[in-house]
């Protein structure tokens, strides 16, 4: 069994030798400009057409989805049960970085979503163990492929300070896209942290 894994690289990095492909063939187009059209069938014109898809297979190989943090759902704040006013804040926790990494195995990509984040005491705040609700998902048009909801538990001991945090899903797997239409993700979900209610009979 074969993988391949992909990190995130300076763009340069990644693009560099599809850059250089493109750059050949339009050497390669420049000079046959002021002739007749090329006949399909010969070899120079599938030469060029098998070129092209190479640079299409490099870049679909080296495609690693980019994470995004949803909006408003970067930051969380807790004031309990307390009316929400500034004096009765306990912590509020939110996300600064994301990063990913991605490896491809019998035709599933699998990736590594990571965050940075913090939680800010408040003025009702208590040394305790913060527990923030953090969902990743995989979008692909208008079908999930993947969702999922953690419970990062922060130990919080300083009243006085921040305290940081790193959370990581290392299980984001989906079937390996045909396309470079995958978006992927990432922040706190309030609304999926909700116990559910028992129906009455």
């Amino acid at each position: 069994m074969k993988s391949k894994t992909h990190n995130s690289k300076p763009f340069y990095q990644l693009y560099a030798p599809v850059c250089a492909l493109v750059f050949a063939v339009g050497l390669s187009a420049c000079s046959t400009s002021g002739s007749k059209t090329e006949d399909p069938n010969s070899p120079k014109a599938q030469a060029l057409g098998q070129a092209q898809e190479r640079i299409k297979a490099s870049e679909l190989l080296a495609f690693c989805p980019q994470v995004t943090i949803r909006e408003g759902t970067s930051v969380l704040t807790n004031y309990g049960k307390a009316e929400k006013t500034p004096d009765n804040l306990i912590y509020q926790a939110s996300i600064s970085n994301e990063t990913r990494s991605c490896s491809t195995v019998d035709g599933n990509m699998t990736m590594n979503v990571a965050i940075a984040g913090k939680i800010v005491p408040g003025p009702k705040f208590s040394p305790s163990t913060v527990n923030v609700p953090i969902r990743v998902a995989v979008v692909q048009g208008t079908e999930v492929l993947y969702s999922k909801l953690h419970h990062q538990a922060v130990p919080a001991n300083d009243g006085s300070a921040a305290t940081q945090f790193v959370f990581n899903d290392a299980n984001v797997s989906f079937p390996k896209p045909s396309a470079q239409n995958i978006q992927v993700f990432i922040g706190f979900d309030e609304s999926g942290d909700a116990p559910k209610k028992s129906r009455k009979k």
